[in-house]
């Protein structure tokens, strides 16, 4: 894809099955990949497995501290130059009717999904208003487009990125900054895995969400690299405020 090659761009959640995903697919174009991950080993894990020849660093980020994450995305400018995109991956749940939850539970959902994304617009995005230019693209869900039973709250933040992402893409689009948005289907991933639990009764829940899916299969991590890899690139930039769902046919309606 045009325009990636010695790009820098960061990747909250990069030591995940996605996050590495697309980590390994933006350095197989030519990027530069700062991983950020709350799993420090997790990160560096992820570093080590990019390609030959790939050029990247590991970080370990806490995304619901606004202070850690400004001293984070200040030491990648001072280690590669720049920021030019940014993947809002990092995500987590804990799968339970909403009426077994409880506030404390609500409180982490939320920081993780929805407050560490904001923490990272707002130390990013400065920086790309200066050079008037920049990609953004969040990793939500087909939850926070459709709904989810088990995942209300986590649906809520997803939604809320949705809209959030929306908005300051029209704020800043005069800056000539890209915001759009990725909402994965089912995807076999360890989150998808301790939502449809163990046994019997998570291959049933597994089966049936397979045969649901008109592709008939499980999204991979893979999918969802190859659209965030276009979203960065300069193949996109007269596409801004968008959400792109890669669900293989799940959700196509709405």
């Amino acid at each position: 894809m045009r325009g990636l090659e010695g790009k820098v761009v960061i990747v909250t959640g990069g030591g995940g099955g996605i996050g590495r995903s697309i980590c390994r697919r933006l350095a197989d174009e030519g990027a530069r990949v700062a991983i950020f991950d709350l799993d420090g080993d997790a990160a560096s894990d992820a570093l080590a497995s990019l390609g030959a020849g790939a050029e990247g660093r590991a970080y370990t980020t806490d995304i619901t501290r606004h202070d850690l994450v400004a001293g984070n995305v200040a030491q990648v400018i001072a280690d590669f130059g720049c920021v030019d995109a940014l993947v809002n991956n990092a995500g987590w749940d804990r799968a339970m009717p909403f009426l077994q939850t409880d506030p404390e539970l609500w409180q982490r959902i939320v920081q993780i999904n929805y407050i560490g994304a904001l923490n990272m617009h707002h130390a990013v995005l400065p920086h790309m208003v200066a050079r008037n230019s920049g990609r953004v693209i969040n990793i939500a869900s087909d939850a926070g487009r459709v709904g989810s039973s088990g995942e209300a709250v986590y649906a809520g933040c997803k939604a809320a990125l949705i809209g959030f992402g929306r908005s300051v893409a029209r704020e800043l689009a005069r800056h000539a900054i890209c915001i759009n948005t990725v909402c994965p289907g089912p995807t076999d991933t360890a989150l998808f895995r301790d939502f449809a639990g163990e046994g019997a009764a998570g291959e049933k829940l597994k089966d049936a969400l397979t045969r649901s899916i008109p592709m008939r299969r499980l999204g991979q991590p893979e999918d969802i690299a190859g659209i965030v890899a276009f979203l960065a690139s300069d193949e996109a930039q007269f596409i801004t405020g968008q959400v792109i769902s890669v669900s293989g046919g799940l959700t196509m309606h709405g």
